[in-house]
């Protein structure tokens, strides 16, 4: 069989009505003949939107085909163990035109439970915004299901969320059960778990082309909120130059921070996982298998199999990346 190395895949861009044109004007991004387009889906393996190879002799195939082809030696073999041919994340560059519904996912007790999927725990990380933009994380108080079933009645469900103000670099960790949205002019990549389920429990009043309002999850949603207050939200990190900086931990998944203006060396024999790159800033060009390279640029996402045990990566002057891992 022959040797695995980093893979790219199509991006899967999604239309969506508060989406824009930063993905293609900042990312590069073909999202032609959309008019618009809000995700861009990196890496996935959710039924009906499975992602296709892009690069190398495994070009055309999807991620399920090649997770059924090299099992352990893609994903690692304890992952694979776990999850066997679905891919455990779901992988997105996100453009939030306009601000998003308020939403919570439910976690993988309720998920199973009710649609037979994952639950969605994810993370964010901003990767530019615009002057005054802002997101909601959290309640703004301590409260309880009455509480909110009564904002929701009133349609006051904006008074109680908590807005945070962003900048890049900015990260904020989503836990399943807490209530979010994104804001208008955010630009910025979510690392989620392999699920769709979202329950909407706000809309702004928003009407479509057809001067329909979108259909809310109201009693869905109260079981699957956690209504405790969260202060502080966002996630405090810091960056030491040509390091791993670690920004997340979950259960999910582990996310680093590299920021490189020099050649960095990694291996991988302890790990048994793949790894995703993510370049949210300049280039870089990953080196593997004897001087074999593989370009990340500003808005590509790269997956590098298990079996791959080490590569290095040289930027082009700096680059930035986001690293993953289970």
């Amino acid at each position: 069989m022959s040797k695995l190395y980093p893979l790219k895949f199509q991006p899967i861009l999604k239309d969506k009505i508060w989406g824009g044109h930063k993905l293609e004007l900042l990312l590069n991004k073909e999202i032609s003949p959309l008019p618009n387009a809000g995700e861009s889906w990196e890496i996935s393996g959710v039924p009906g939107n499975v992602s296709v190879v892009s690069n190398g002799f495994l070009a055309g195939n999807s991620l399920s085909e090649i997770i059924e082809i090299y099992m352990g030696d893609l994903v690692g073999d304890k992952i694979y163990q776990q999850f066997g041919n679905e891919f455990p994340l779901l992988i997105k560059f996100i453009d939030a035109n306009d601000v998003l519904s308020i939403q919570v996912h439910p976690d993988d007790e309720l998920a199973k439970q009710r649609h037979n999927s994952f639950g969605k725990t994810e993370m964010w990380y901003v990767m530019q915004a615009d002057k005054g933009a802002q997101l909601v994380s959290g309640f703004s108080k301590e409260l309880d299901k009455d509480e909110y079933l009564a904002k929701v009645e009133a349609n006051e469900v904006e008074s109680i969320m908590a807005a945070h103000d962003v900048a890049p670099g900015d990260v904020f960790f989503i836990p399943a059960g807490r209530v979010h949205a994104i804001g208008k002019g955010i630009l910025l990549a979510e690392i989620q778990q392999t699920s769709d389920v979202t329950y909407r429990i706000y809309d702004f009043n928003r009407k479509d082309d057809q001067g329909n309002t979108r259909e809310l999850h109201t009693e869905q949603a109260v079981d699957a909120i956690d209504y405790t207050y969260v202060p502080e939200p966002k996630t405090k990190y810091t960056v030491e130059p040509n390091k791993v900086n670690e920004v997340v931990k979950s259960d999910y998944f582990i996310t680093n921070v590299l920021e490189l203006d020099q050649t960095v060396k990694k291996d991988f024999y302890g790990l048994d996982s793949f790894l995703i790159y993510m370049c949210v800033e300049g280039s870089a060009e990953i080196i593997f298998n004897d001087n074999q390279k593989e370009t990340i640029a500003l808005g590509e996402t790269v997956l590098v199999p298990a079996d791959l045990k080490e590569i290095s990566i040289t930027p082009n002057g700096k680059a930035r990346l986001i690293e993953v891992h289970l």
